[in-house]
């Protein structure tokens, strides 16, 4: 069972500490959880994130978080789902719970007429090459916690201020400039945690 906790917008550190909070002082027996909120406009380095992947000085704040990978842009328009799954009880690995979080998104966007794909090596969900979904996770004592971000309907600007996720010239793209359909953001949380939900349960 999975608790679905909509957040609406959220300043990204104390959600951060949120996420820290549940997941050191949950028992065996908590039910996991999925947050869907959006952020307001930061950046966010991974633990191994290097500075030089920032291009150039900005007024939008840059926070070193703990999860991995480099380092991606949040901001309104942008769906985030975290995922506070208790993997060791599932029986899986962390690669095993990227897949899971790679292939929702993937039926997401299928469900929109849009076709994605996964890039080996470099974690996340692409269109044609150009990235649309992020993600990045922590994992302690069999605990995951960050997520995903998706883009939906956004001002991708702030994203030539950065390569993003560490690659260069790294195009990103979003759901609004690849469908006539209209967006509508409660709907795709929805459909977006009924796919995660349903991976993580059949496991």
């Amino acid at each position: 069972m999975i608790t679905i906790k909509e957040k609406g917008i959220q300043d990204y550190t104390s959600t951060w500490k949120e996420m820290i909070s549940f997941t050191e002082n949950r028992s065996k027996d908590t039910e996991d959880e999925l947050w869907t909120l959006e952020h307001n406009s930061v950046f966010t380095q991974g633990l191994t994130g290097k500075p030089e992947h920032l291009l150039k000085e900005t007024e939008i704040e840059v926070i070193q978080s703990d999860r991995g990978g480099q380092i991606t842009y949040h901001g309104p328009g942008q769906l985030i789902v975290y995922c506070l799954i208790d993997i060791k009880r599932l029986g899986i690995g962390v690669k095993q719970m990227v897949s899971i979080i790679e292939k929702s998104i993937i039926d997401l966007l299928s469900d929109y007429s849009i076709a994605s794909h996964k890039i080996n090596g470099a974690p996340g969900v692409y269109v044609d090459g150009s990235k649309i979904a992020a993600l990045g996770l922590k994992v302690k004592r069999g605990k995951t916690y960050h997520g995903l971000s998706l883009n939906i309907d956004m001002d991708l600007a702030p994203y030539r201020l950065i390569n993003p996720c560490g690659y260069k010239d790294l195009n990103v793209t979003q759901m609004s400039n690849l469908t006539d359909n209209k967006l509508d953001l409660v709907s795709i949380k929805k459909q977006l945690t009924n796919h995660l939900s349903n991976y993580v349960s059949r496991t």
